[in-house]
């Protein structure tokens, strides 16, 4: 092993752009001699599997023999809706979204550790996997860079990828494209991709001149758009602001693209170009010293052009700031530090924090091997391995925080594809399916060393490309440096954890007759890799027995989820037929409860003698409760048999029978005497499905249930609800509040109504904390305002950053004692109006709504109502309504009731003609108490009870509806009110 002169000499002769010939070496492991020590870890181990998850990430049209045997061709039509081809480069975390800015800079860690160490990638096994990879990243950005002065840099929409929770390959949400152009620059993004593509043009100039020449070509072009039309690429694609915002600008990647761009082509100017806008880079606060006290990463690359134009011209300017940014990383600087953990890890930022440490561990190490001071040369190295050995599992957990490697790693990274549920659920399956290794999880988000392996947390275990760009070359840094050995024969194949693919059947009907009625379902359950059936297809076999006329044999559906179901009869060879039921032109797959089956309920009649007991497909069918799985009937798509087993062990090539295709027949009528006729046909029911999206909901002393309406089946009239063992509630709302339950382990069960009956329950269970706070980290709403004037008021804020996805906001106001109905709205502004507001102050509060449908803490402010009004907001010309002795009203009552309480749901309609300054009026039953209510002014005599419109809300125009309710108690019995009235008059009630 080289001595660490001997490294700087290696870094001296690669950046005379020799030591890309380095690369040229193939796989093969290659001795290590004279290493320093024994290496605390196998580095060639962890960068053996840092490649394998570059490789899970892939998207487009994978090769055949693909070394994740769990993932398959995805994301095939992206570019389509602009008329390009975008197909390729890297999904960017565990989502499907392809990120540019944050895949380029990950490109660029790559390729910068690729030349840093190319003998830790030979010595891996790795320098074919290193190729390949940077080459599907660089293809995509060929494709990506349009013209000259055009570059698409995402492809997906932020909010509605998260809102699944499915596989890759199965994916069905659009997936629109977005550019930047001259007239909607984004430097950054631009800049970046030049550096990403100059860096690998280094790469490959040994093993693949013309392709590297190609990557040169485009990356400075892309230079040149970025310089030419200067602009953040978040502004102009407003899409990633919620997600990768251009908080930094884009001064760095100005430099950053300018340095790479000298290095690949030798051009002295870019050099210059690169020292100019280094000076514009950003100060620390009110000071003339460059910003240290963050580091490099995916959005500011200004710190790791500290260290490159330091080692490049050894001017001390740069080495004063590389020094003083690794300082703060160390032993601080000024009396300021990074946080650290007291295991050692060093703590810059809740979110990805192994991700910023190995990052900087990264720069450190290749700094150190440049650096002459000795006491720097020792405490950045040091710094550097002890923070990689950390992610390793040198901390008080003993634990690895990588993905496959070492002890106790993370098993449930936040990873749709490689959890693979069929369900769109990040909790079903319980265990995650695929092992995504070598990615580097977020890690303890605080100075704690705490961590939990929760998949649900998309902090500490949220996995990404960029958290794995300067780990994986810091990586090869080690191994160059300490040795390791690679692991033969990885990665093996996966074998699936279940059967992907399967029937379950019952009897809808016990044998008996002249026929055989049977419920069937299929499901798609696949992962190894996810697929879509859409050409599916049931056969379901059956024997003829003598006498029965082949020619009157018929197959038909009374219930079907494959739409208009062909269906046919056909001969299989001597007396064994079977009746194929098709889905084709259905997509079942797996990404959720409805789509990922297909029901079918179907009748195979004949005439006297028909006997189904010896039926291959009959055997094993129960008469009654849950269909079961079942290998007598076979499941195939097209031509392939996917699940079940063919009578005599083989595929037959089927004959149709030279008969027409049977159609159904009409139910026969039965007669009171023995007649050879068939029996009555019995009815035959649809599905009842269960209540989707089903998502629970705890915050501060709220719990809340939502859900939504299924999109299959009979027509649903409404739900059920119930709380652990308590009696059952029904309801036509979609939701379900609680306010005072106990503390421990609560069971809240949801189901649809029918006039057909009731579906399956959907169970979700919830722990309610002893001390009643509930923890959170969704980020509150940013620099919310309230105003008020003479007729209303509005609140406005900003969506927040630094925690989970923020996708929707909730506000509420409260005046005089009452309280508004929630607003769920995924705007940044809000605003009431309506006529002679009261004067005074009015409270207004907002919360954010994550992608999971956790919350905030709320954020509370005042608006006054004045005499000056909101300007732009100026009260409708028409006159103030006047209220009538009378009017025409409507009434909805839907209680959630449970041991003492209930919540009741009033809605209100104005089915008059006029507008009414309203006041609803009804009797509870004895027992029966208002404890807080909504929407109105609440008020309670004896059994009478009364709600007033609010200021805000008293003017009910005609056909215009109220959302108001209440929290009540009862003691025992709980009947809905019978009679309600508006101003006097009874309204209609339903």
């Amino acid at each position: 092993m080289p001595s660490t002169s001997a490294h700087r000499a290696r870094r001296r002769s690669l950046w005379a752009r020799t030591a890309a010939v380095a690369l040229v070496v193939s796989g093969t492991v290659l001795p290590l001699q004279g290493a320093q020590a024994a290496p605390a870890y196998n580095y060639a181990e962890a960068l053996q599997k840092s490649m394998f998850f570059y490789q899970a990430q892939r998207s487009g049209d994978l090769p055949a023999n693909y070394p994740v045997s769990w993932r398959g061709d995805s994301g095939l039509d992206d570019g389509k809706d602009v008329g390009k081809d975008l197909t390729g480069g890297w999904y960017d975390a565990g989502d499907h979204v392809k990120f540019g800015l944050p895949m380029a800079f990950t490109a660029t860690m790559l390729a910068w550790g690729a030349l840093e160490s190319p003998d830790g990638y030979a010595a891996a096994g790795q320098t074919d996997e290193l190729r390949d990879n940077l080459r599907a990243v660089n293809d995509y950005f060929v494709k990506a860079h349009t013209a000259p002065n055009e570059l698409y840099v995402q492809v997906g929409k932020g909010d509605d990828d998260h809102k699944w929770w499915g596989p890759a390959e199965v994916m069905t949400m659009a997936r629109p494209a977005y550019k930047i152009t001259a007239a909607c620059p984004g430097s950054d993004a631009a800049a970046e991709t030049a550096a990403a593509m100059a860096s690998a043009s280094l790469v490959f100039q040994g093993s693949d001149p013309s392709y590297a020449a190609t990557l040169l070509t485009h990356a400075k072009q892309l230079y040149s758009f970025a310089d030419t039309y200067r602009g953040k690429y978040s502004d102009c694609v407003t899409d990633a602001q919620s997600f990768y915002k251009s908080w930094s600008g884009y001064q760095d990647e100005l430099v950053w693209g300018a340095y790479w761009l000298y290095k690949a082509t030798g051009d002295a100017t870019y050099l210059a170009k690169a020292e100019a806008e280094y000076d514009k880079l950003s100060n620390e606060n009110q000071t003339t010293t460059k910003s240290y006290k963050w580091t490099v990463a995916w959005d500011d690359k200004s710190y790791a052009a500290y260290a490159l134009l330091a080692m490049e011209t050894g001017k001390q300017k740069y080495v004063d700031d590389a020094n003083r940014w690794l300082d703060y990383w160390t032993v601080g600087v000024n009396g300021a530090k990074v946080t650290y953990s007291p295991g050692g890890m060093a703590v810059l930022d809740s979110w990805g924090a192994l991700r910023y440490a190995a990052n900087t561990s990264f720069v450190a190490l290749v700094y150190s091997d440049w650096l002459t001071d000795s006491t720097r040369k020792a405490r950045y190295h040091d710094f550097g391995v002890r923070q990689i050995n950390y992610a390793l599992g040198d901390n008080p957990r003993k634990s690895s925080y990588v993905v496959g490697f070492g002890a106790n790693p993370p098993k449930n990274p936040h990873h749709r594809t490689a959890h693979g549920s069929w369900l769109d659920s990040l909790k079903d399956p319980a265990e995650t399916r695929h092992v995504l290794y070598g990615a580097l999880v977020g890690g303890p988000g605080s100075a704690n060393d705490a961590y939990t392996d929760d998949r649900g947390d998309y902090v500490a275990n949220e996995v990404a490309t960029d958290y794995n760009a300067g780990f994986t070359s810091a990586l090869a840094y080690l191994t160059a440096q300490y040795g390791g050995t690679p692991l033969a024969s990885f990665p093996r194949p996966e074998t699936p954890d279940q059967d992907e693919f399967f029937v379950e059947a019952k009897l809808n009907q016990p044998a008996g007759g002249t026929f055989t009625e049977v419920k069937a379902v299929v499901r798609n359950r696949s992962a190894f890799p996810a697929r879509s059936l859409t050409n599916a297809s049931i056969r379901y076999w059956f024997t003829l027995d003598a006498g029965v006329d082949a020619s009157a044999v018929t197959v038909s559906t009374n219930y079907s989820e494959c739409g208009t179901t062909p269906s046919k009869v056909v001969h299989a060879g001597g007396s064994l037929y079977y009746a194929e039921l098709s889905c084709a032109g259905q997509n079942i797959h797996p990404g959720g409860q409805s789509q990922h089956r297909r029901e079918i309920q179907f009748r195979v009649a004949g005439t006297t003698g028909w006997d189904a007991t010896n039926d291959p497909s009959f055997a094993g069918l129960p008469a009654s409760g849950d269909p079961v799985r079942t290998k007598g009937i076979t499941l195939h798509e097209g031509s392939t048999l996917l699940w079940g087993t063919v009578p005599g062990g083989t595929t037959p090539t089927p004959t149709p029978t030279p008969t027409p295709t049977p159609t159904p027949t009409p139910t026969p009528t039965p007669t009171p005497t023995p007649t050879p006729t068939p029996s009555p046909s019995p009815t035959m029911h649809p599905i009842i499905a269960s209540p989707q999206d089903v998502r629970l909901v705890a915050a501060g002393d709220e719990l809340r249930l939502t859900w939504t309406a299924p999109t299959i089946g009979a027509a649903v009239t409404g739900y059920q609800t119930q709380l652990d063992d308590e009696p059952l509630q029904s309801t036509r709302n979609t939701w379900y509040n609680r306010l005072d339950l106990a503390p421990g382990e609560h069971t809240i069960r949801v189901r649809s109504q029918a006039a057909e009956g009731t579906s399956a329950w959907v169970e979700r269970t919830v722990s309610i904390p002893a001390d009643g706070e509930w923890p959170t980290t969704v980020p509150v709403p940013a620099n919310f305002e309230a105003k008020g004037g003479s007729h209303g008021f509005s609140f406005t804020w900003e969506t927040p950053t630094g925690g989970p996805e923020v996708v929707a906001f909730e506000t509420i106001m409260t005046w005089s004692g009452s309280t508004g109905s929630p607003t769920i709205s995924r705007d940044t502004a809000h605003a009431i109006m309506g006529y002679d507001f009261p004067r005074g102050d009015y409270t207004v509060s907002v919360r954010s709504v994550a992608a999971d449908n956790s919350v905030s803490p709320w954020v509370t402010g005042t608006a006054t109502i004045t005499e000056g009004g909101i300007p732009g907001i100026t009260p409708p010309p028409t006159p103030p309504p006047t209220t009538p002795p009378a009017a025409s009203c409507a009434v909805t009552y839907t209680a959630n009731s449970w041991n003492s309480g209930f919540t009741a749901s009033i809605r209100l309609t104005n089915t008059g003609a006029t507008a009414v300054t309203w006041k609803l009026a009804f009797d509870l039953a004895a027992g029966q108490k208002v404890q807080q209510g909504w929407s109105a002014t609440w008020a309670q005599s004896g059994t009478t009870v009364t709600a007033t419109g609010a200021a805000w809300n008293a003017t009910l125009a005609p056909g215009g509806t109220i959302d108001l309710g209440f929290n009540g108690s009862h003691t025992g019995q709980n009947p809905d009110p019978t009679s309600f009235t508006l101003n006097g008059a009874t309204c209609t009630a339903g």
